[in-house]
């Protein structure tokens, strides 16, 4: 499910990730074993047994920018391989991580690889910064225009800034980022108080909530209740009820029908 942050993930095991579209499970991009993942608005379904071996970057919002450059604005609900961006290096790399022996070891050649493609400062844009902050400290009720005026820019400048390091427009990261809190209270609470969480989450009504709890992420607050599980990693879901995970852990993504 999105988060609105980028990710760089190497298989270590099969040269290959295969990311499915969750409304035609039947249709697949296939990538190699170097992948960028872009800032995404909303779900994709992925083969969690091409993940057993894995090593990755989770960004933080705009992380991703000084390694990737400008292209971090052209890659918004999208992925590519590596290779693409980093040309052989990322290949090298792949190898390298693949030959080595410890997890230690594993860090220090990704840190290493990541060095070398800092392509500008870590420091960003004062305005991306300035908003980062005030729409977390105010907890995402500013509107854009005054984040921008906060910030010095017209709110045309302001929006093309931000949503090239961040890789979406700001409007729509402050969904994204609601949409976050409001899984991680769905996540923690076993009956969640759906008002109080409306209140919380400052969604204008259930249905509000709903709408875009299903614009993110395909599923209704109570489907993903019924979902959830704490055996996998934050952000996703598996697409089949506990209940009946034993029956199905061997069938492929494509075959499992919700």
């Amino acid at each position: 499910m999105p988060s609105g942050t980028m990710e760089l993930v190497i298989n270590l095991r099969d040269n290959e990730f295969r990311i499915y579209d969750p409304t035609q499970p039947q249709k697949r991009k296939r990538f190699s074993g170097g992948l960028v993942s872009g800032t995404y608005q909303s779900s994709f379904v992925i083969d969690a047994q091409q993940h057993a071996a894995v090593i990755g970057v989770h960004f933080r919002p705009a992380g991703a920018y000084p390694f990737l450059g400008a292209v971090t604005g052209e890659l918004a609900d999208t992925h590519v391989d590596l290779e693409t961006l980093w040309g052989r290096a990322a290949i090298e790399l792949r190898e390298r991580l693949c030959a080595a022996r410890e997890p230690a070891e594993r860090f220090s050649l990704l840190e290493q690889a990541l060095i070398a493609h800092l392509f500008r400062p870590m420091e960003h844009h004062y305005a991306v910064n300035y908003a980062l902050s005030a729409f977390a400290r105010i907890d995402l009720a500013l509107s854009v225009r005054d984040v921008a005026q906060g910030a010095g820019l017209s709110q045309r400048r302001f929006i093309q800034v931000f949503a090239r390091e961040i890789g979406l427009p700001p409007k729509l990261f402050c969904r994204v980022k609601r949409f976050q809190k409001a899984l991680a209270l769905v996540q923690r609470n076993k009956a969640p108080d759906w008002m109080q969480l409306v209140v919380d989450c400052r969604y204008f009504d259930q249905s509000h909530l709903i709408r875009d709890f299903r614009f993110f992420s395909g599923l209704s607050p109570m489907e993903y209740l019924q979902l959830r599980s704490d055996r996998v990693m934050e952000n996703h879901v598996p697409l089949i009820p506990q209940v009946n995970f034993i029956q199905y852990r061997n069938r492929a993504p494509c075959e499992i029908q919700t």
